[in-house]
């Protein structure tokens, strides 16, 4: 079977757990004999070689649109970043829209023009950004048409304030489609709820975790002397970090010898740092900035806690990724991880004497620290792409037998 998959971020260019989501379900859908041609938004040349990762696997073909379109992007970022760009070269200037929300659709329109070229049993999109391209494929090829949902507006922005060009796109595309998967029930709640679609054609496929080249530096510490507390995921409302500080404050008050770790970039990253600096814990927390690749697995080891205390949270793939690196958990119940994995302390995100208590017991009592971290170690094994990808691939006969009847 042929797929035509419409995404936003794919490694190595990657900033969140979309892109790690692509890689881990492609990967494994093409040992399941699928092939798939991957369309991708880029504002630079990508060569061959960019994705040398994928050599071995023969069955996924990396396609791109010129495009500023990139992950998380909001439509203030993208504006200011195009006016930048233009403003040295000329070039840019007659290839791109101001509007974050015109590119999407000159991307859309490019879509189709590839679908039209492109031979495909189905269509596969990921995230907003894409839904309108799906639409337009579906259009020109009458092939079946899947969204797949790793996150809504309403998970963006903890529901204060969304975007209604954001919410009407994801509408249609959901509407337009013929089958929505959702990364958990959570999700799944969210579209029915806020969006009107039909339940029965809304199929939850939980995400997995990538175990290839997992390597051991798990004998690195930061002190010995020091609990290290890690936050790690984008720096925005939906994460919750400012929930982490206030965690963070009511811990230090018990136990001034704990260190805290933020490891992100976001739109709150100023708001956080001067929070920090008022609620007088600078000394005990450290900003690491963007990490990637090896890097992020040796934060997770350096950490005797990581904690998720997202907001809203679709999935959470960091959470399994921590797991995998033998890191103790703790998680937020507004997260579809939540869902799935029993071996982590879990509190309300709100709750920032809750989050604090069970930081401190994760840190004081080593049975506790052991259990989690050994129960952990062997639960996440469970969590391989390949689950996942066979999910969806029932899902691709079920919709081209639809259509072929």
């Amino acid at each position: 079977m042929k797929v035509l998959m419409f995404g936003w971020e794919f490694p190595p260019y990657s900033s969140g757990g979309l892109g790690t989501a692509c890689y881990g379900l492609t990967k494994s859908l093409s040992k399941l004999n699928i092939d798939i041609t991957f369309i991708l938004p880029y504002g630079r040349d990508v060569a061959e070689y960019d994705f040398l990762h994928l050599r071995p696997i023969t069955s996924i073909k990396i396609k791109t649109i010129k495009s500023m379109l990139t992950p998380y992007m909001t439509s203030k970022g993208y504006s200011e970043m195009v006016r930048g760009k233009k403003g040295s070269t000329a070039r840019l200037a007659a290839m791109y829209n101001d509007s974050l929300f015109d590119e999407v659709y000159r991307y859309s329109e490019e879509a189709k023009l590839i679908a039209e070229e492109e031979d495909f049993d189905i269509i596969h999109c990921h995230d907003w950004m894409t839904f309108k391209a799906g639409i337009n494929a579906k259009i020109a090829k009458n092939r079946p048409l899947i969204v797949h949902v790793h996150s809504t507006e309403f998970d963006r922005t903890g529901g204060n304030g969304v975007n209604q060009y954001v919410y009407d796109l994801e509408r249609e595309g959901m509407e337009a489609a013929d089958a929505v998967i959702a990364v958990s029930n959570f999700t799944k709640n969210k579209i029915i709820k806020h969006y009107g679609i039909n339940p029965d054609k809304v199929y939850v496929v939980h995400n997995a975790v990538d175990f290839s080249g997992d390597g051991d530096d798990s004998g690195f510490r930061i002190s010995k002397y020091n609990k290290l507390v890690l936050f790690l995921g984008r720096i925005t409302l939906q994460k919750g970090p400012d929930y982490f500080l206030y965690a963070a404050k009511r811990v230090l008050q018990r136990d001034p010898n704990v260190k805290f770790i933020i490891v992100g970039k976001g739109d709150m990253e100023r708001f956080i740092i001067e929070k920090t600096a008022e609620l007088g814990i600078s000394k005990n927390v450290t900003f690491a900035g963007f990490l990637q690749g090896r890097d992020i697995d040796r934060i997770y080891r350096m950490a005797d806690l990581y904690v998720m205390p997202s907001v809203s949270e679709p999935f959470g793939i960091a959470a399994l990724e921590a797991m995998r690196n033998g890191t103790p958990l703790l998680v937020s119940k507004q997260s579809g991880v939540s869902e799935v994995v029993k071996h982590c302390l879990t509190a309300d995100f709100w709750d920032v004497d809750e989050l604090a208590n069970k930081i401190l017991s994760a840190l004081k009592y080593k049975a506790l620290h052991e259990t989690l971290k050994e129960h952990g170690s062997m639960e996440v094994k469970k969590f391989s792409w390949d689950v996942p990808a066979q999910k969806c691939i029932d899902i691709y006969h079920r919709l081209v037998n639809v259509l072929q009847h």
